[in-house]
């Protein structure tokens, strides 16, 4: 099962600023006015990571480990699936033009369910992920 957050450092600024880094994403970089402020900039800043990995078709490495002092931010619930789609392809060397075939779609279609900007149907990345052999399942857990 693939986990679908980040740990990210909160480095406390003067004024009650914090800085926010991730160490798997050195472009990332963020602030906010205060810790509340930091973490909801965080979560942003990691969706735009991500989806500009995808775009460029870049490596998205796993969450390193969560070391002491820092938090964990969330993929966003609309990225989560195309991320589950994009690392499922590239780790079965699998391409637009071939999961297209498996779905009897268009490989525009299947590049628009990788399009972080596309409101992709749900039922739709499930059916890619389920050709190649993934399930994605929500989870609810208890607040930390």
């Amino acid at each position: 099962m693939q986990s679908f957050w980040y740990p990210a450092t909160l480095t406390p600024e003067p004024r009650g600023y914090f800085t926010v880094t991730f160490p798997d994403f050195p472009e990332a970089i963020t602030s906010g006015r205060n810790l509340a402020d930091a973490l909801s900039q965080a979560a942003d800043c990691l969706q735009e990571a991500i989806a500009g990995r995808i775009v460029r078709k870049e490596q998205i490495p796993p969450p390193s480990r969560l070391k002491p002092g820092q938090r964990r931010v969330r993929v966003a619930l609309y990225l989560a699936p195309k991320l589950a789609l994009y690392l499922a392809m590239r780790q079965q060397h699998v391409s637009n033009t071939e999961l297209a075939r498996r779905l009897k779609c268009s490989e525009t279609v299947v590049r628009r369910m990788l399009n972080p900007q596309h409101d992709s149907k749900p039922e739709n990345l499930q059916a890619a992920l389920q050709a190649l052999g993934k399930q994605f399942v929500v989870a609810v857990e208890n607040a930390a």
